[in-house]
């Protein structure tokens, strides 16, 4: 069998978990047109913990519910130029996170950035994405349905 027929299909926004960074499922864009993921951030502030930089912020996890505030911390991998939809550059901090997408859990890079504006909290970027699943542009939530939420 072709090992591009056994991937998994996914829709162009789909339930993801960060457990790695303590937060709740998030709904996630799918976003083939973005090289590197993003992830809503506000209150960057970075220090020093073992000789590593590391960066706090916080986060509201949920779409339109800004009363939820989770904080976060990281280790900063990155800082680099992003450019955003518009094709304005940016320097982002950058972090890495285990990401769970259906039953599979790896690694990715996000870019902390602020996305209250945005639909989504979370943008998953083609290098995330990259040899794990075909993406059909015209189905949503192939993995599965909002999970309950955990916070009042």
């Amino acid at each position: 069998m072709d090992p591009e027929c056994a991937r998994l299909v996914i829709g162009w926004r789909e339930w993801v978990r960060l457990d790695s960074l303590g937060l709740p499922p998030i709904k996630a864009k799918i976003d083939t047109g973005a090289r590197t993921s993003a992830l809503h951030a506000f209150k960057l502030t970075t220090f020093l913990r073992g000789g590593s930089r590391w960066v706090r912020f916080s986060i509201h996890p949920f779409q339109h519910d800004l009363s939820v505030v989770r904080s976060c911390e990281a280790p900063v991998v990155d800082r680099r130029a992003i450019a955003d939809s518009g094709g304005h550059r940016q320097i982002r901090y950058i972090v890495q996170s285990d990401i769970t997408l259906g039953n599979q859990t790896w690694s990715i890079e996000l870019s902390l950035t602020r996305r209250e504006t945005m639909r989504f909290r979370l943008l998953l970027g083609r290098t995330a994405l990259n040899g794990r699943f075909l993406i059909d542009p015209g189905r949503s939530y192939c993995l599965g349905k909002r999970p309950r939420r955990l916070e009042p």
